[in-house]
């Protein structure tokens, strides 16, 4: 399938700008590339733009005749994206655009990540500002960087930068949904270094890897019961410590913080003596790892393999302490919101762990919509962590953004949604990190509301998004415009 194929869809002009910037690399924390076709974009059009100190780009249009009066409208979306592939697929992110395909009423990408978070937003507001027949109010685009991995962006951008009353995310993920407030979060990172253990006579090394599982967004999917492949490892590692002296050599598991683990490897060695008993014990508790969780992920896979001799082993006390604390350590949905039905309120993703060359390091990110609770886990976590001889600490953390159902916006797009659809739309408050409640400190009398199409899988190479959605959005959004108030 060629990106061609895509420029071909309806609406064409925003189908165009994604193809287009999804052939720009534009990782979190590298958005060079993407920032300069952003400022060329702007500037091509002859639209007053500008970059500000952190790497934002904001590209200025005026209101269409007649809408001079209304008041003025933010569109924001943010420019990076969640870099994952699948581990069989050859690709280099740094350098390729990403390669999509359609498949049905959906777009994907070739065993990566596809960009539809937040590229979808991004080409919808590049495509009201190329228009020449869409009717607006005055309009400040921001794009922002780095939200992904630390909302860098958001938190960079200076009070008194925008000038608008009303400000448009356009980055959730359910078309009939219309957000008003977001969780919090903070990265908690456990490290600490270890002596490296001659390997004792007489054992055989292995290599197990836990991997086929779903993964997906640690906020938007964490309620869904999905595997973590760092918690299924350490549990495998654990039994085999436990009952057949496992000693770790070394452990690869999980990626970046806002993506549930799809997979995991280790290499460890056992006694020549036990291995028999070993293998029996690791097949029957991967079957009942498979029982528990055959509903949400009918693909798990774990294997046990023979390897090469590793050179070393962590040493005894520090190998136990890690198996006990991970073991210990809160995975998962931890709390449910009080106020909103069916809200996750506080969780905590173990998202990525990493044993190798005398350096334990493990990290988590934990979300919450109440600050204090948010705290309360991290504390729990560095706990766990601290009292087996890890340093922890806590960065990047960002504020939730709380709900104001009574926002004169909010009663613009119910109004318009009903209007379009027929129904009425579902008015939430979600448990991804949103940008609204960190650029809500700088810009406290502003308006914010958040919107988008169906995109399914973000932040794994099976995220993709629904063509007729797209075009549900589009329309919503051009209605919504329409009708900003004076």
């Amino acid at each position: 399938m060629n990106n061609t194929d895509i420029k071909k869809l309806q609406p064409q002009s925003l189908w165009g700008n994604f193809a287009d910037l999804n052939a720009v690399p534009r990782p979190s924390k590298r958005e060079e590339k993407v920032i300069a076709f952003m400022m060329d974009f702007g500037k091509k059009l002859g639209l007053e733009t500008l970059k500000d100190e952190v790497g934002n780009v904001i590209i200025r249009k005026p209101a269409t005749k007649g809408m001079e009066n209304c008041k003025k409208v933010v569109l924001q979306s943010h420019l990076d994206m969640v870099h994952q592939k699948n581990n069989d697929t050859i690709f280099d992110f740094s350098t390729e655009g990403i390669k999509m395909k359609i498949e049905g009423d959906w777009v994907k990408a070739e065993g990566t990540t596809l960009g539809a978070d937040n590229g979808i937003g991004v080409a919808a507001i590049m495509a009201i500002l190329q228009s020449s027949d869409i009717e607006h109010p005055d309009i400040e685009a921001l794009f922002t960087i780095d939200e992904e991995t630390g909302m860098t962006g958001a938190m960079g951008l200076k009070g008194g930068l925008l000038n608008g009353d009303i400000l448009l995310n356009l980055d959730t993920e359910e078309d009939d949904e219309i957000d008003i407030g977001c969780a919090g979060g903070v990265d908690v990172t456990a490290f600490r270094e270890y002596d490296q253990e001659e390997i004792p006579q007489d054992v055989v090394a292995y290599k197990v890897v836990v991997k086929g599982l779903q993964g997906g967004h640690s906020g938007m999917d964490i309620h869904k019961g999905f595997g973590n492949a760092n918690k299924i490892m350490n549990r495998l590692l654990f039994d085999g410590f436990e009952n057949f002296g496992l000693r770790i050599s070394e452990i690869n598991g999980g990626g970046l913080r806002n993506a549930i683990p799809r997979e995991s490897t280790a290499i460890v060695v056992v006694d020549k003596v036990q291995n028999e008993a070993f293998e029996f014990e690791f097949k029957q508790l991967t079957e009942v790892i498979k029982h528990e969780l055959q509903i949400t992920e009918p693909n798990l896979s774990i294997t046990l393999e023979s390897t090469n001799l590793p050179e070393n082993v962590m040493e005894l006390g520090v190998q136990e302490g890690v198996l006990r604390s991970i073991y210990t350590a809160h995975n998962g949905v931890y709390a449910m919101s009080k106020s909103i039905s069916d809200l996750v309120e506080t969780s905590n993703n173990i998202a990525r762990v990493v044993v190798k060359d005398g350096e334990i390091k493990i990290h988590c990110l934990t979300r919450s919509s109440v600050e204090s609770a948010k705290f309360d886990l991290a504390n729990a976590l560095r706990s766990a962590f601290e009292l087996s001889g890890f340093e922890v600490e806590f960065t990047g953390s960002y504020p939730g953004w709380e709900p104001d159902v009574n926002s004169s916006i909010l009663k613009v797009l119910k109004e318009q949604y009903e209007k379009l659809f027929g129904e009425k739309p579902n008015v939430v408050a979600c448990h991804a990190g949103l940008e609204c409640g960190i650029l809500g400190q700088n810009y406290p009398n502003m308006e914010m509301i958040s919107f988008g199409p169906t995109i399914k899988g973000a932040h794994s190479p099976d995220e993709k998004v629904n063509i007729k959605s797209v075009q549900k959005f589009w329309k919503y959004l051009l209605e919504i415009l329409k009708n900003i108030p004076s």
